[in-house]
């Protein structure tokens, strides 16, 4: 524990350097300010700066990452109250009382209560990773390729094929990025593998261009194209106060939020939607004032989703840092971050890059208090963005996406693969095909076939090597109840 905390400690001084404060205030404005954004994202964001990779070092850009992460978060609850438009995924379910909260007047209680609530669940959420991140890689260091193989195919199985609308078009979206993540040079014999005879393919596709033209490229062409039109009204901002009842109501739904988010976040569960949900039917079920849901908005709607929701953002490092495997879209981005500077992320990580990983942690501390002094006295700051015209939005997001894809390289080629990418991403989106599997395929595809082919060369050619050690054997059964469960409830349901 002493170790612990001196590590932690050294972890404070790289954060607190004014550099990187400097990049963790910026993260955080810049995060706050894409959650306030309708239709924009962390993923989006950090996918379009991922470029800054090749000028700044790991550690800053990390710190820098992150808080566009959890700085995104907060920001999204604005428009969520304020415009009932989430500006992230994950504060959808804050839309459902918040607006109604706003609607009714209360709009400065709901976004108190979802501020302070974010930076009550991300302070907690922080002490849980620091306390067992290093547990975990220190168990991760037991595990052998049989195990690592079928974690990769448990996060592959959670992403695609049970949490999407349909398991059919979630599968399809992950094969999709396991064959792009299979163009190239075998890593073990050195084959060349579908390159269709283009020399630019040899080194495979990066995966900053598939982040990029997936997430900033499609998403925004996607917005212009189908939603530039649309238009909401506005609800007028209160005062940002809450009364002692409020403060007596939200703190009970604040720690029930965190306790709900953090396990989630942990495990390849596709991102912060289903705790919020859960942490919403939850408030809903043990609230005493059950007649203010869904009329003039209940403050317990707020408070509790907000808090799963940022808990839940915060523990994706855990298996990120320790196992080297992403549970949310954002999570696979900074993984690509990370192999952008040769780091492979996992349980070596905490012994050969520890500078990197405690100064990430110790700035999610610095982090949440950034973002409380930011969102709660500046939130009029944040709504002025709203004002923005979307065509110059969407225009000047290209551009940065095109300036920074072209400066990796300085390759035209790279530049028609993006717009290509963008392209199918516009075409996924308005089919429906979740654009997640893809990224998560493609990153972990080529880690999951050389850790199976080891496993295979392990046992000496013989599939028995999965089922002779106890931790793959769990894992096997855990695979099995993630794929028959949710059919055999379903078809419960239906009776």
């Amino acid at each position: 524990m002493t170790d612990l905390w001196t590590q932690l400690l050294g972890g404070f001084m790289t954060a607190g350097t004014p550099i990187n404060l400097l990049w963790a205030f910026v993260g955080c404005v810049v995060g706050t300010a894409i959650g306030v954004l309708p239709g924009l994202g962390p993923a989006v964001t950090v996918a379009m700066l991922l470029p800054i990779t090749t000028q700044v070092e790991p550690t800053a850009s990390m710190i820098f990452f992150a808080g566009i992460y959890y700085g995104a978060m907060y920001g999204g609850s604005t428009t969520s109250i304020l415009l009932n438009t989430p500006g992230e995924t994950g504060t959808m379910v804050t839309a459902l009382e918040g607006f109604k909260m706003a609607k009714s007047g209360r709009a400065g209680p709901a976004l108190a209560t979802a501020a302070i609530g974010s930076f009550v669940a991300g302070t907690i959420a922080t002490v849980l990773v620091t306390l067992f991140a290093p547990v975990v890689a220190d168990f991760a260091v037991t595990l052998g390729p049989p195990e690592y193989f079928l974690l990769m195919l448990l996060a592959f199985t959670t992403v695609s094929a049970v949490l999407g609308k349909s398991t059919l078009r979630g599968m399809t979206s992950l094969f999709i990025g396991l064959a792009l993540g299979l163009i190239g040079l075998d890593q073990i014999t050195g084959q060349v593998r579908y390159t269709a005879g283009v020399p630019e393919f040899m080194d495979g596709i990066e995966t900053v261009l598939v982040a990029v033209g997936l997430f900033a490229v499609g998403e925004t062409l996607y917005m212009a194209l189908y939603e530039g039109r649309s238009t909401a009204n506005l609800n007028k901002l209160s005062s940002v106060h809450m009364t002692r009842s409020e403060w007596r109501r939200s703190w009970p739904a604040w720690l029930r939020g965190t306790a709900i988010g953090f396990p989630f976040g942990t495990i390849p569960a596709g991102g912060s939607e289903i705790p919020t949900f859960l942490s919403y039917a939850t408030e809903r079920k043990l609230s005493k004032h059950k007649d203010e849901f869904g009329t003039t908005g209940a403050i317990e709607g707020v408070a509790g989703p907000e808090a799963a929701n940022n808990a839940s953002t915060t523990a994706t490092l855990v298996p990120l840092l320790t196992l080297g495997i992403p549970t949310s879209v954002t999570a696979a981005i900074l993984l690509s971050a990370l192999q952008n500077y040769g780091i492979q992320a996992g349980p070596q990580l905490f012994t050969t890059s520890s500078d990197l990983v405690w100064a990430l942690i110790a700035s999610l501390y610095i982090g949440n208090v950034m973002l409380l002094v930011l969102n709660l006295p500046l939130v009029g700051l944040w709504v002025k963005l709203l004002k923005i015209p979307k065509p110059q939005l969407y225009a000047g997001i290209l551009i940065f996406a095109t300036v920074g894809v072209y400066g990796m390289r300085q390759s035209a080629f790279d530049l028609y693969v993006m717009l290509a990418l963008g392209l199918m991403g516009v075409a996924m989106r308005r089919f429906d095909f979740p654009t997640a599997p893809v990224v998560v395929g493609m990153i972990l595809g080529p880690m999951a076939e050389a850790q199976g082919r080891n496993a295979l060369s392990i046992g000496s050619g013989s599939w028995s090597v999965f089922i002779e050690r106890p931790m793959s054997v769990c894992l096997l059964v855990v695979l099995a109840a993630v794929l028959v469960l949710p059919r055999v409830w379903k078809l419960r349901r239906r009776r």
